[in-house]
């Protein structure tokens, strides 16, 4: 488990590809629309993509000469999971812990 969170983790680090998987969120795209909006070229797009099909975050599919990506929602099930473990934990109020520890804790001039 701990290998294919690291491979979903390295995939989302990078906004080109977050940007990708944001846009596949509306619906199948070919390649080419993919990588319509960046300025980028065709390589490099394709290279993100490679990236994105190993962590399992997309599908490629060749339609005819057409070769179409597809957005796997399942493959960020995981590392929903995972971060979800932390969300059980509420915000530190920092102003109140320092409180907490200037009553608790005695200043050195005090000691």
């Amino acid at each position: 488990m701990s290998n294919d969170l690291d491979t979903v983790f390295a995939a989302l680090a990078d906004p080109t590809r977050r940007a990708i998987l944001a846009m596949l969120l509306e619906d199948d795209m070919a390649v080419t629309d993919v990588a319509e909006p960046f300025e980028m070229s065709l390589a490099a797009i394709s290279k993100h993509l490679v990236i994105l099909t190993k962590a399992g975050l997309i599908s490629q599919e060749k339609r005819g000469r057409v070769k179409w990506c597809k957005l796997e929602p399942d493959a960020l099930r995981t590392a929903s999971v995972w971060m979800q473990g932390f969300g059980q934990f509420e915000p530190i109020n920092l102003d109140a812990f320092e409180r907490f520890l200037e009553v608790e804790l005695p200043t050195s001039d005090e000691a």
